[in-house]
């Protein structure tokens, strides 16, 4: 699945600068379909600008390629909602009228099969929302006037696919499902054939960590195998995946490792910076072998015994990763200030909030966020981690962590060759909480007997671009220009 996430950090092959606008959208939706061979496009409505007007444009530039590949058989157009919860009512039913009238057209021009028939509802917390929207659409659908002259027969219910955000959400999913199934033969008579449950990668991550992020969709995953036996309802998990360990490690070099290491999903998403930061042959290649393996992979299952020592194994890391994180909002949020703009964004939305005397500390979506610290040359996968690590060691749960946590020695070392120690001591010597993660950058090494530093030239480059935009930070420069040349060096925003 292709998304609009703006990560990428070079000019896309097809356009001629690196920010892609709103009516550049439908043409990457196009290309990604014909050019890359990927079968869905998530159409994003959460916090940004959105082209309403997609299915007419695709049909209207692009309908001999869609005769061959419908959409809704061959190729999908997946809208993710804005969630009600925190975005203005009006969005939605924006939402809901695009879907009707894309069926509509669709109909009109020839084709069976609505365009558009799944809607993703982000931060997924409970099964009663997505019984919600489900009703509020079956409502809009229904209506009727003599000027409204919609084929209202063509489709009447949504599918819903949850994204679950956050680490105790992510955990607990398969429960929520369950709520949802009952809920859904109750109101509508009947229970879904198939869900595809979508496990958030970044914003888990923002809010816990790494390593309790990927533990974390691991005992979902083997919750999942349970889950099907039990009510047999098929599950066709999707991760929200990104380039950058932090977000997923996805790039068109490690989609083997991906693959294996999230046994069980059955879509991953392709971000910007893996279409637009790689060759374009190297891309296509990738994303074969990652379609192969994700085919064939099975969840791992994990025993109640080992889940529940995961389960108290995470805090561990996601304790120490949250009292650190707090206190480096305001040098993170002034770092991002500077990232250059990639996609049209209409507000900030973030997950991230600690009670803290009066008001709560916020910060960057998880891109700007990621971008920020690896701006600085402190990768946020090492934040916390180090401490999370000695005290699994010390609680005999480190083997366990490894056992379903493939490839987190790959990560770190991947990761830490951005580090600039240079700048982690000039920041620790002024806010005692960066001494922690120096004590984390220890643990990591005594734990990979390796050194973190960087080995190839792009990435001794990136250090000494991190040491000079730091100095800049102190002197009020602009840092845009370093940030994206950093950025191009790793092959990702953030």
């Amino acid at each position: 699945m292709a998304s609009q996430h703006p990560d990428h950090a070079s000019t896309p092959y097809w356009l001629n600068q690196p920010f892609i606008g709103t009516h550049h959208e439908t043409e990457e939706c196009f290309r990604c379909f014909s050019e890359l061979g990927i079968d869905e496009y998530k159409w994003d409505w959460e916090g940004k600008l959105v082209d309403e007007s997609v299915i007419e444009r695709l049909l209207s530039q692009h309908i001999k390629y869609f005769r061959q590949y419908p959409l809704g058989v061959k190729k999908f157009l997946t809208f993710r909602l804005p969630n009600p919860k925190v975005e203005t009512e009006f969005r939605i039913g924006r939402t809901f009228m695009g879907i009707l009238t894309a069926a509509s057209l669709a109909k009109q021009v020839g084709f069976k099969i609505t365009p558009i028939f799944e809607v993703i509802l982000p931060m997924t917390e409970t099964a009663s929302e997505m019984i919600d929207i489900q009703e509020a659409f079956r409502e809009i659908a229904s209506l009727k006037h003599r000027l409204y002259r919609l084929d209202l027969g063509i489709i009447k219910h949504i599918k819903i696919i949850p994204l679950f955000e956050q680490v105790s959400t992510i955990i607990r999913s398969d429960k929520i499902l369950k709520t949802y199934l009952h809920l859904h033969q109750k109101k509508f008579g009947y229970c879904p054939r198939y869900l595809r449950p979508y496990l958030a990668r970044s914003d888990p991550a923002l809010n816990s960590g790494l390593v309790a992020t990927v533990v974390a969709i691991k005992i979902a995953l083997s919750r999942y195998r349970q889950f099907e036996k039990q009510t047999g309802v098929i599950l066709h998990p999707i991760i929200g995946s990104a380039s950058l360990p932090f977000r997923g490690g996805l790039t068109p070099k490690t989609a083997e490792d991906f693959a294996h290491e999230y046994q069980g999903v059955k879509t991953a998403l392709i971000q910007s910076a893996f279409r637009n930061d790689y060759q374009k042959d190297d891309l296509i290649k990738g994303k074969k072998k990652l379609g192969k393996k994700l085919k064939k992979g099975k969840a791992k299952n994990i025993d109640k015994i080992s889940e529940k020592k995961l389960i108290k194994t995470i805090s561990f890391f996601e304790n120490s990763y949250r009292k650190t994180i707090e206190s480096l909002a305001p040098i993170v949020n002034k770092v991002a200030s500077y990232l250059p703009r990639r996609r049209e964004r209409v507000q900030h939305i973030g997950l991230f909030g600690y009670s803290r005397g009066v008001g709560k500390v916020r910060l960057p979506r998880a891109i700007g966020f990621t971008a920020s610290l690896y701006s600085l040359g402190i990768p946020p996968e090492l934040i916390g981690t180090g401490r999370g690590l000695k005290k699994a060691k010390q609680l005999g749960s480190l083997d366990l962590i490894e056992k379903h946590y493939f490839n987190l020695k790959a990560d770190l070392l991947r990761a830490g060759r951005y580090l600039s120690k240079k700048n982690l001591a000039d920041l620790a010597k002024k806010n005692r909480h960066w001494q922690e993660v120096e004590k984390d950058v220890l643990e990591i090494e005594n734990y990979l007997d390796e050194e973190l530093k960087p080995i190839s030239f792009e990435e001794r480059q990136h250090q000494l671009l991190a040491e000079k935009l730091y100095s800049c930070l102190r002197s009020g420069q602009s840092l845009t220009e370093m940030i994206s040349e950093m950025a191009i060096l790793r092959k990702s925003l953030g």
